[in-house]
Parts: C-alpha cells; structure tokens; sequence
C-alpha cells in the first residue's frame, strides 16, 4: 500500500457510545409525527462538530456486533450487567444509519465484532498506510493505541483537544503500552471484569512505575512491599493474564480496509433535505439549503 502524505487523516467515530451519548444529552425531542429523535438529532450535531474542529480527509463510523466469542469464552460474565438498549435509543439506531448514507459517511458492523477491535485494526491499518487517525470514543480501552500516529478525541474531555501519550500519564500515570497491565491489575467494572483485590488506580500505577509490567511484577514479586498486595498478587496470578488477553485490542482483524472507501465525500443534499424535514429539524434545514445556495452562487 503506498504510504500517504501526512496531511492525510481519518476520523473513526465509537458508534453506539455517541448514539447513547446524544440520547441522554436530549431529552424529549421528536419528529412531527411523534417519532423519537432526540438521539439522531444529538448524533448529527456531535458529528458534525468533530468534522468542523478536525477537518478529516477520511472518516468511519464503527458500531458493535455483539461480544466476541473468546472473551465470553474465557469470562462467561463479560459485559453481562449492562442493561439493554432502550426502546427509544433502539427505534432510532436505524434512522442514524439512514443519516450516515445520506451524509456519505462510511459505517460498519461485522456479526460478532465488537466495535473496539474493528476501529483497533482499522487504526493500526491507517496508521501503517501514513495517515493521522484519531479515535473519538470516551472508551478508556483506546488509551492503549495512542502513538504518535494515533491520538484519542474523549468527549468527556471539556479541553477538545486529541489525547497523545501525555494526556495518557496524566489520566493514568502510565505510558499507554503499559495500559493493558495497568487495566488488567485494577480490573473494568463496565466490562464487568475483576481486578486484584486491593489493587487500585493509584497502587496499579505504582507496581507499573516500579516494576514497568505485570510480566517483571509476578518474576520480582518478592520486591513489592506490601505483604497484603504480595498475597493479593500472588492469588490473583491466573485471573490478571485472562485480563490481559481480555482487555487487548486486536490490531490485526480483517476489517477490509480501503483508505479510498473511507475519503470524505459530498452529502447527498436531497436525501438529507428530506430527511431533516421528516424529522422536524428546521435549524439543520435551513442551513443545509443556505449552504447549497451558496455554493449554487459560487458556481
């Protein structure tokens, strides 16, 4: 594949974390004909925000296709908490996608991939191919990928800007290729996997910045101070090296990768135009034919 200039870069959006995102940011909006769309409306305005302050030449939508086989394989209770999808979050979903085809924005879901290893492996794809990615997702699985070529849009982060590796130290206190063993000793309560008991944030990264990995940890455990977290250590040895292959991202997946599917295309303006008025969305309405008639008047 001939590398790309660095100018270049692709904007992978977490699907479903921005579609519940937008959904509980709005409350009670719908179309003219009662309708929900409270989270199309909030998906269509966060996406065109990060398009406008990111200016991408390339950009994806990624969305989840269930649980992967081997980590429900290797821990039955894998995600098994979260609630389903709301009924009104559910009857939007595919109108969203009806919005992405309109807007020219490249989607995907693969039956059994979660979102995390697509965008992981679409990621490192780009990256090998020259072009800037950056991921928007608020997932602290991500903290992993940041390099130099791959930065980290946390919408939950007020500043906007791309999380790089110092972003990285400052939220964790590790390097992000020490983000796998650090989630791995403190365990992920949204993914409903364990931790070592006693082990939190601030000692994960102490047991990181002493011993650089869980590796050198459990060959120098007699170096930890702590009896307690020792003995801790010690008895948790089997479920931390699950965590491991639980929490790491694939980079390797074949998720069909053609930079030239993924380029910024034109809006389809008559699709979105009927789709905004079906919806109700004035505002959006009007500027989407002022827009057009002024690059009518450019012409």
């Amino acid at each position: 594949m001939e590398s790309q200039s660095t100018s270049a870069r692709l904007l992978i959006v977490d699907g479903h974390a921005y579609a519940y995102r937008a959904f509980h940011a709005i409350r009670s909006l719908s179309a003219p004909d009662g309708a929900p769309t409270n989270a199309i409306y909030g998906f269509i305005k966060m996406l065109t925000k990060m398009q406008s302050a990111l200016k991408p030449t390339h950009q994806s939508v990624v969305w989840d296709g269930g649980l992967c086989a081997e980590r429900m394989k290797a821990l039955p209770e894998y995600k098994s908490q979260r609630p389903p999808m709301p009924d009104e979050l559910d009857r939007q979903m595919p109108e969203i996608e009806t919005y992405l085809a309109a807007a020219n924005v490249p989607s995907f879901v693969n039956e059994g991939v979660e979102a995390d290893d697509w965008i992981a492996s679409q990621a490192r794809r780009a990256q090998d191919a020259g072009v800037e990615v950056v991921i928007a997702s608020a997932d602290k699985d991500f903290l992993q990928l940041v390099s130099p070529g791959v930065g980290l849009l946390n919408p939950n982060d007020k500043t906007e800007k791309i999380w790089q590796a110092a972003e990285v130290r400052a939220k964790t206190g590790v390097e992000p290729g020490q983000i796998v063993d650090w989630l791995s000793l403190i365990g992920d309560t949204v993914d409903n996997i364990r931790g070592v008991p006693g082990v939190g944030p601030k000692t994960a990264t102490d047991l990181l910045l002493q011993f650089g990995s869980i590796d050198q940890i459990y060959l120098r455990l007699d170096e930890v101070k702590s009896e307690r977290i020792r003995t801790s250590l010690r008895q948790s040895e089997a479920e931390v090296r699950r965590n491991q292959k639980l929490i790491r991202l694939p980079i390797d997946l074949p998720c069909g990768f053609d930079l030239k599917q993924l380029a910024v295309r034109p809006a389809n303006h008559d699709q979105l135009a009927s789709l905004y008025e079906q919806w109700g969305f004035k505002t959006m309405l009007a500027q989407l034919q002022g827009a057009r008639g002024l690059q009518k008047e450019l012409l």
